[in-house]
């Protein structure tokens, strides 16, 4: 008997931040080879759910101008659902989410979701997935929902697949985004990115590798803000105040920009000179997920 039906649980779903990230070529399939850093950050998505003895996955709160179909959390929920043993039971659930985290701000928010759902339902569900296969099966859903489920901070590799722990400097960030949205799918067809930048070994990484020269472009950077801030005049009229005040750079595929301070009250200082029109909030990098101990507590309670 699953003693989680009808009971009701929340769970964290963060942002990560890319500090650096890199395009070092195309692959025949059109998907990109990147080199990135993933951190994640204490500025989370909160998803509620309640386990139900029928199979039924019902979406409480949908987000507007997304179908229920299309929205991440339902298929992830699905996808597990479908690789469920035959001979095992088959749950369903009632999912809510409270959302913080801004579509088209390269935060990862989509992918966090998916990533939220089957590590969470893995869980509830008691399906016994390891890690190993929930990012199998979440890579199906989009390059970034990997790292989510493993939970650690990670220099990646291959399509954002292939991950090497890693530790970065939890700094504090102000992480901020003007008044437009970026999708993922135009920045990666765009003809204007740079896909050819100079591959980094594993070795090289981790014998090369230092906090401070991450915001060194001729070291780190990121591909896609070059050619974001040509196409986004509100990213790069940002992006040019804010390094005036501290590092500062674009997160994955934009539009949110991040400046890295080694205090909170310094990141909460330049948030108040913000111009007008300016979302914001202050967060502190984390080198693991707050979905990892939640998990872990739901499991030992068991």
């Amino acid at each position: 008997m699953n003693t989680h039906i009808d009971q009701t649980y929340s769970f964290p779903s963060p942002a990560k931040l890319n500090l650096f990230l890199h395009v070092v070529g195309q692959r025949n399939d059109g998907y990109h080879e990147l080199e990135t850093l993933f951190q994640f950050i204490n500025h989370c998505d909160t998803i509620t759910i309640t386990v139900t003895d029928n199979k039924e996955i019902e979406l409480l709160t949908p987000i507007k101008g997304v179908k229920n179909e299309d929205n991440l959390i339902i298929k992830a929920a699905r996808l597990l659902q479908q690789n469920i043993k035959a001979s095992s039971p088959t749950y369903g659930a009632k999912i809510s989410i409270e959302k913080v985290l801004p579509m088209g701000g390269g935060l990862g928010g989509g992918s966090s979701n998916a990533a939220t759902i089957l590590v969470a339902l893995n869980t509830l569900w008691r399906s016994n997935f390891t890690n190993t296969e929930l990012a199998e099966m979440g890579l199906t859903l989009g390059a970034d929902v990997p790292i989510f489920i493993h939970g650690f901070s990670a220099f990646a590799q291959g399509v954002g697949e292939k991950l090497t722990p890693s530790t970065p400097k939890e700094c504090w960030y102000l992480v901020t985004k003007p008044e437009v949205s970026i999708s993922t799918g135009s920045v990666f067809t765009s003809p204007n990115l740079p896909r050819n930048t100079p591959k980094i070994s594993t070795n090289d990484f981790n014998r090369y590798y230092k906090d401070n020269e991450l915001f060194l472009d001729e070291i780190y950077h990121n591909d896609c803000q070059s050619m974001v801030i040509k196409h986004y005049f509100e990213v790069a009229k940002l992006l040019a105040w804010l390094i005036e005040y501290a590092p500062s750079r674009m997160t994955g595929t934009g539009a949110c920009i991040f400046s890295r301070f080694s205090s909170q009250q310094e990141a909460c200082e330049l948030q108040a000179k913000l111009p007008k029109g300016i979302s914001s909030f202050v967060a502190q990098g984390l080198n693991t997920s707050p979905l990892c101990s939640v998990i872990e507590r739901l499991i030992s309670s068991n």
